[in-house]
């Protein structure tokens, strides 16, 4: 994940020095042990790759109408969008149609600030928290955000 983000960001400029966001990736992945060799290997095959990388974000509902945004990078926009939803449905989620979630966050400098905190249910946190897992765990993923109040 942490250099499938570096290869993402290094579409736009692959110079850290230019690039905030590859400069956050890079430092995120030596924050995490990443090798040097792969980071540099991510950040030349950002340069050649014919692969485009899309970058997306997507917006849900979990339980108790909590909002979910997803911000991801894939080769495969059709496939990610499907297993999202699947995902989603698994677990008690909803896919959210573009800006009917977006408008509950703030966008920061590399991630999205919650305006308001919403309340989750005692008895559905462990589910919640299942849906976020899952999510997080998914290859595509890069991260999820969540304006729950008691996650």
């Amino acid at each position: 994940k942490l250099l499938r983000a570096v290869s993402a960001a290094a579409k736009r400029d692959p110079d850290p020095k230019f690039n905030p966001r590859l400069r956050s990736a890079v430092l995120k992945a030596e924050k995490h042990n990443v090798p040097q060799e792969n980071i540099a290997r991510a950040l030349s095959r950002a340069k050649e790759s014919s692969e485009d990388l899309d970058e997306l974000v997507f917006e849900a509902y979990a339980q108790d109408g909590v909002a979910v945004l997803l911000e991801a990078a894939t080769d495969n926009r059709n496939r990610i969008v499907a297993e999202v939803k699947k995902l989603l449905d698994d677990h008690g989620g909803k896919w959210a149609e573009p800006g009917s979630v977006r408008w509950a966050f703030e966008k920061t400098e590399d991630e999205w600030k919650p305006k308001f905190l919403h309340p989750l249910a005692r008895e559905r946190q462990e589910g919640f928290k299942k849906l976020c897992d899952a999510l997080e765990n998914h290859d595509d993923i890069q991260k999820v955000f969540t304006n729950a109040e008691n996650k």
